[in-house]
C-alpha cells in the first residue's frame, strides 16, 4: 500500500493534473498511465539492453536506434517546449502502434488521447513521475505499478457505481496465494478491470515458479496464452493491457465483451477464474445467454456470473469468486438453484466471510469469497467455513492499517485443511459437512452455522445494589455537612 513520502508525491502529481484544467479522475489515471508505460518501456529496455551487453550478444530493441528522443530518458530532459512536441508528435503516436496493427495494445490503444494541453504541465508532470519513481526505488520495493495503481484507482470519485467495487489489493493477493496458479494453468477474470487478478496471478508464478520462464513452452505460454480478461469499458481496457504489459506480459488476451450476452461463446476453455464481477442488479433476459438462463433463471448479475464461471471452466478447473452475502442465503428459487448445482454437481470447498468494511469508502457491501472446482459429478463433502474479522486495516471510511489482521491465518489454515476437522464451531473457521447444508436448503451463509459461546453475567441483588447506593448517599450528605463546617455556615 502507499504511505508516507511516496503517497504525498503522487498527490502532487495529481493535484498538478487538477490545477492544469485536467480535472476529470479517470482521465487523469489514464493520462498517468500512458507516462507510466512510456517510461516502463525505456527501463525495461534499459535492463535488456544491459543483461545482453553483460551476455555479449546483439541486442533489437522496440526503440528504432535512430530516435532515441522517442525513450524517457531522453525526452525527460528536454526543455517544455521541445519534450511536448516530441512526446505528441513522436512519442505518442509509436506508442499506439506498438507491436503491429494487430497488436493487443494497438488494438486497444487506436483510440487513446493524448490530452495534456501544455508543455509546462507535461514537463511538471514528468518530472512528478520521475520523483516519486525514485523516491520508491530509494525504499527497495519493487512492485511500484501495482500499489500506484491501487491508489490511483483508489482516487475515482465513479467507483461503486453499477456495481462495480474496486477490489483492495492485499484481498487480491490473498486469493492468489489460496489458488496457487500453476505455470499450466490458463486464467481468466471476466469482469477485468484493470486487471488486478491477472497482474497478481503473473506476479505469484514470476515469485513462486520462476524456472518456467527457462523452458520455451510454458515462457510462451505466460506470454501468449495464459491469460484472459474481458471488460466492457474502453478506458478500463486500455489501462488493464498497459497494465499486464508493464508487468512483463507480452500478450495477454484482453478484450472487449460483455461476458454474460449470448455472443460469449466461451465453454470449457479455463483452467482458473479469479473474479469480483460486478453486482449491478438485474439485467433482461433477452439479454443473457440462454444457456446460462438453463442453469438459474434470473436477472441477477451475481447469479448469472457463477453460472458462467461452470460453463467458462475446463473440467477439474476452479475458481475462487468474490461474491454478495445475499447469494449464500438468498431464499429465491434462483438463488437456492445455483447454490445446489455447485454443492451437489461440483466441489465447493470453501466460503470465507468477508467483514462489510473491505469495500470501503465505496460500499459497506458484506461479502464473501467462494472457492469451487468444476467436477460435473458431485466431490462436495465438507466445506470449509472461515469468519474473517480483519484484513489488515480499519473498517472505516478511512482505511488506515492496523495490526489484527486474518489474511496470514487464513492461508495457513487453508493449506492445512487436514487439522481444520478438529475445530469447534465456535472458532474462526471450521468444516460443515454436505448431509448438513443439504437440510438447511443450501445455506452458506456462515451465520448459519457458527456457534457462539455467551459467558454468564452475574449481577448483584436488588438490596445489594440499594445498600451500596444508601451508603454512597450518607457519605456525600457527610461530606456536604463538613464543607458547610468549613466555610461557617
Amino acid at each position: 500500500m502507499i504511505t508516507g513520502e511516496l503517497k504525498n508525491k503522487i498527490d502532487r502529481v495529481w493535484e498538478t493534473f487538477w490545477t492544469g484544467g485536467i480535472t476529470n479522475p479517470l482521465t487523469v489515471i489514464e493520462q498517468f498511465t500512458y507516462l507510466l508505460y512510456i517510461k516502463g518501456l525505456d527501463d525495461n529496455e534499459k535492463k535488456k539492453e544491459a543483461d545482453a551487453e553483460l551476455l555479449g550478444l546483439e541486442f533489437e530493441g522496440v526503440f528504432p536506434k535512430d530516435k532515441p528522443q522517442l525513450r524517457w530518458s531522453i525526452f525527460s530532459n528536454m526543455g517544455p517546449d521541445e519534450m511536448f512536441e516530441v512526446v505528441t508528435q513522436e512519442v505518442f503516436p509509436f506508442i499506439k502502434g506498438l507491436g503491429g496493427a494487430e497488436s493487443i495494445y494497438s488494438k486497444f490503444m487506436k483510440d487513446a488521447i493524448f490530452v495534456i494541453p501544455t508543455p509546462s504541465l507535461l514537463a511538471r508532470v514528468v518530472a512528478g513521475i520521475n520523483g516519486l519513481l525514485q523516491a520508491n526505488n530509494s525504499g527497495g520495493k519493487k512492485d511500484t505499478l501495482g500499489d500506484l495503481y491501487e491508489y490511483l484507482l483508489s482516487k475515482l470519485s465513479t467507483a461503486g457505481t453499477n456495481g462495480q467495487f474496486r477490489t483492495p489489493r492485499h484481498i487480491i493477493d490473498m486469493i492468489v496465494q489460496l489458488m496457487k496458479p500453476t505455470p499450466e494453468d490458463i486464467i481468466v477474470d471476466p469482469s477485468a478491470g484493470s486487471a488486478g487478478f491477472l497482474v497478481a496471478a503473473g506476479e505469484y508464478l514470476k515469485k513462486e515458479h520462476n524456472d518456467m520462464f527457462l523452458v520455451q513452452g510454458l515462457r510462451e505460454h505466460f506470454n501468449q496464452r495464459m491469460f484472459h480478461g474481458f471488460e466492457m469499458d474502453g478506458t478500463m481496457l486500455r489501462i488493464g493491457a498497459m497494465n499486464m504489459m508493464l508487468h512483463g506480459v507480452d500478450n495477454p488476451n484482453i478484450a472487449y465483451r460483455d461476458s454474460l450476452s449470448e455472443k460469449n461463446k466461451d465453454t470449457e476453455q479455463y483452467t482458473l477464474v479469479l473474479a469480483n464481477p460486478p453486482f449491478k442488479g438485474s439485467l433482461d433476459y433477452e439479454s443473457v445467454s440462454d444457456d446460462l438462463l438453463k442453469v438459474t433463471k434470473t436477472k441477477k448479475t451475481e447469479l448469472l456470473f457463477l453460472a458462467l464461471f461452470l460453463r467458462m471452466l475446463k473440467k477439474g478447473g476452479r475458481c475462487a469468486s468474490i461474491v454478495p452475502d445475499g447469494v449464500l442465503f438468498g431464499s429465491s428459487n434462483a438463488h437456492k438453484s445455483i447454490r445446489k448445482e455447485i454443492v451437489e454437481n461440483h466441489k465447493l470447498e470453501a466460503i470465507i466471510s468477508m467483514p462489510s468494511g473491505v469495500f470501503k469508502p465505496y460500499a459497506g457491501v458484506s461479502t464473501a469469497i467462494m472457492i469451487f472446482t468444476k467436477t460435473g459429478a458431485g466431490g462436495t463433502n465438507n466445506v470449509w467455513f472461515y469468519d474473517m474479522k480483519a484484513d489488515g486495516y480499519s473498517l472505516d471510511d478511512k482505511r488506515n492499517p492496523i495490526e489484527s489482521n486474518d489474511i496470514p491465518d487464513i492461508l495457513n489454515r487453508f493449506n492445512n485443511l487436514e487439522e481444520e476437522k478438529q475445530r469447534k464451531r465456535t472458532d474462526h473457521s471450521f468444516f460443515v459437512p454436505l448431509t448438513e447444508i443439504r437440510k438447511n436448503e443450501y445455506d452458506l451463509s456462515i451465520n448459519k452455522y457458527k456457534e457462539f459461546e455467551y459467558e454468564e453475567v452475574s449481577y448483584e441483588s436488588p438490596n445489594e445494589i440499594l445498600q451500596r447506593v444508601e451508603k454512597l448517599e450518607n457519605e456525600i450528605v457527610k461530606g456536604i455537612k463538613e464543607l458547610n463546617d468549613i466555610i461557617g455556615r
